[in-house]
């Protein structure tokens, strides 16, 4: 095949069966749409090229900077398409947590800048948080960039309706798929093929699966349901179920797809894979049923999307999962803990939490990262990032057994994860704060700003 440009590569990605040896279902045929072999590594290349293809011209005539909030694949994809056409790109984000991609960035030559978002993902309802502020400000007409704007964009959308649905369609033999399985981020891949294979064949109803992360857990590229919520592309509608993923099925999945069929995902495409198997492994023994009682049962199709590949994210592995780079285990990991660990955890709400703070002084750690503290945090609290103070705890108790600790992340699942776990380290007060930072703001309790 040739090309005038790289951009002409993107998408026609193929589709590959799962063999049912690996998979273990007998009567749904299980394929992978392979995104992760687009020309800048992604599924997002489809919707960054979509986005800024229609503003480039007028982009190069007045030098506008190609702007996003993002600090994943649609930055990588969006810096490349930018450097293409002589324009500079900004990556403006409230935490850069992959520092493979961070690095890449830089490398490509983009801008990077990281404002003081109060939350993990934007919230356009939140008009205090400066990274909505700085997003309400790039959307308005007659601005210096050129904003794709990936989290509202329809654009976005339709980059999958009219390429990766269609695809997918086509590889099938021009029939639509019974289940679709895709990991929700911005929503604009699961939202733009599920219309299309639905609308494809309306007399044969497909049903479409939204794998998110679970709330206390981090899979780069995943939204937990919290956050999703405040994406403006997500519609629960398009979802017939939306259903969550841990870090842990996230890996075990990327393992079966590098391990035994020779697939180079990332943790997303794992999770795609892990959640697909999970929730048709109870459709398939119902077929299995069907057919032993002489019913008719129509062989299932079932398509999961890998979004990119393993390589930008041996960082995240190396932390998470040490074993599997040929270091030692992992003591004291936030990963081990068990859900009946955090239920037993000690959690605070947020009049108790100001009651115990007047009278015993506990050492406060907010988990946020460094620019949400700077915007708004409880006074007298320390700022130790939640990867950092994993690495801490790792290496045994960071605090002495007298000092009573309250700790707060923006939600309270990450918080409660670590009192559950410092409690088995033998620390006797340690306390979660119930509903995080935001409903220690939603009470109306004090915050100050740095």
């Amino acid at each position: 095949m040739r090309y005038d440009s790289i951009t002409e590569a993107i998408g026609n990605t193929p589709l590959v069966r799962i063999a049912p040896d690996v998979h273990g279902l007998r009567h749904i045929d299980l394929y992978a749409k392979l995104e992760m072999l687009n020309p800048f590594g992604s599924l997002k290349d489809r919707a960054a090229w979509n986005m800024a293809r229609p503003g480039l011209h007028d982009a190069q005539r007045s030098g506008a900077t190609v702007v996003e909030l993002s600090s994943g694949n649609t930055a990588k994809a969006l810096a490349l398409i930018a450097g293409m056409h002589g324009l500079p790109f900004k990556s403006v984000t409230n935490r850069m947590r992959i520092p493979e991609i961070k690095d890449l960035l830089l490398l490509l030559g983009a801008e990077i800048e990281e404002l003081p978002g109060q939350s993990e993902c934007l919230d356009p309802t939140d008009t205090d948080d400066p990274l909505t502020l700085f997003h309400q400000r790039l959307s308005r007409p007659g601005g210096a960039h050129l904003h794709t704007d990936q989290y509202f964009n329809d654009l976005n959308t339709e980059a999958h309706a009219t390429g990766t649905g269609p695809e997918i369609i086509a590889d099938l033999d021009g029939r639509a798929p019974d289940w679709l399985i895709a990991c929700v981020g911005t929503a604009g891949s699961s939202t733009g093929t599920a219309r299309t294979l639905r609308e494809h064949d309306p007399s044969r109803p497909v049903s479409v699966v939204g794998l998110v992360g679970e709330k206390s857990d981090f899979i780069p590229g995943i939204r937990t349901i919290d956050e999703v919520q405040e994406v403006g592309i997500f519609d629960p509608g398009t979802y017939d179920a939306i259903e969550s993923v841990s870090a842990d099925e996230a890996i075990d999945g990327m393992l079966t797809l590098l391990r035994r069929c020779g697939m180079l995902a990332g943790p997303t495409g794992g999770a795609a894979y892990h959640g697909a198997v999970r929730h048709l492994t109870a459709v398939d023994a119902e077929l299995a049923e069907r057919r032993a009682r002489g019913a008719a049962a129509e062989r299932g199709t079932a398509v999961f999307i890998v979004c990119d590949r393993v390589e930008s994210y041996l960082g995240y592995l190396r932390q998470r999962r040490p074993e599997l780079l040929g270091r030692p285990p992992a003591k004291n990991s936030a990963a081990s803990v068990t859900e009946a660990e955090i239920r037993g955890a000690s959690v605070v709400e947020v009049a108790e939490a100001q009651k115990w703070i007047a009278e015993q002084r506990p050492l406060v750690v907010d988990l946020r990262g460094p620019f949400a503290y700077a915007a708004l945090h409880i006074e007298g609290s320390v700022n130790i990032v939640d990867e950092l103070f994993e690495e801490l705890v790792r290496g045994g108790l960071p605090f002495g057994r007298r000092q009573p600790v309250l700790l707060a992340c923006p939600v309270g699942e990450k918080s409660a994860r670590y009192a559950a776990l410092l409690t088995r380290m033998g620390h006797p007060d340690v306390r979660s704060l119930a509903g995080g930072i935001i409903a220690w703001r939603d009470a109306g309790a004090p915050l100050v700003r740095d």
